[in-house]
């Protein structure tokens, strides 16, 4: 990947996230952005989504590194095990915090990105087990595209308030608040989506260019 393109991956995705992620730091669940039902099993498994999460993007744009892959092996193998066992228990959290998800159509976003999140790493940690190192690369690279789905999700919100506004003929008949209500239940499904059709035109065009 160019270093500019890296670059700025890295400075946007946590630039979305990161105030996202702000309210959970005091651990408080009177701060949570979402409404909490449970402070014994749903919230705990909500910080261990968001905190885990992040572990998860850090650690894989330190593995999305050439730099650290080819000069570094041993750092890649480590960060590459602490990235396997983030996603492992943010994923595994997320599908606990679906159940608590009240919108059908967002539940399934949430749950489908948390399988394929899983599946993806799953299938990358078994190739490199295998030390079938290219395919182990190509399914991380999924892998890594799932991670950054909620951040590309964040990062699409005001392109879908634009566009929901833009098909009622800008009048908002269900007003501000109704047209976030709508732009949220399938923003992680755009974002999901995005970062699906961005993934696999990367590999493939890797593959024809023979790298």
């Amino acid at each position: 990947m160019n270093r500019k393109v890296y670059l700025l991956l890295l400075i946007v995705s946590f630039g979305v996230m990161l105030p996202f992620i702000a309210p959970y730091v005091t651990l408080d669940p009177g701060n949570s952005r979402v409404a909490i039902e449970s402070e014994t099993v749903q919230f705990p498994a909500l910080i261990a989504h968001i905190g885990f999460g992040l572990l998860a993007m850090a650690s894989g744009f330190v593995q999305l590194s050439a730099k650290v892959r080819r000069s570094r092996p041993d750092l890649h193998r480590r960060f590459g095990r602490v990235y396997v066992l983030s996603v492992a228990v943010s994923g595994l959290a997320a599908l606990v915090v679906t159940f608590y998800v009240e919108d059908f159509g967002k539940a399934v976003s949430f749950l489908m990105l948390s399988a394929l999140w899983l599946l993806t790493c799953w299938n990358g940690w078994r190739a490199a087990v295998r030390r079938r190192m290219e395919e182990h690369r190509v399914w991380m690279i999924r892998s890594f595209g799932m991670t950054l789905a909620v951040a590309s999700a964040r990062l699409l919100t005001p392109v879908l308030m634009l566009i929901d506004a833009a098909l009622h003929g800008f009048t908002l008949p269900g007003g501000l608040e109704g047209m976030i209500g709508d732009v949220l239940n399938v923003n992680v499904w755009v974002g999901l989506l995005l970062n699906l059709v961005i993934v696999e035109w990367g590999i493939l065009r890797r593959r024809g260019d023979g790298r």
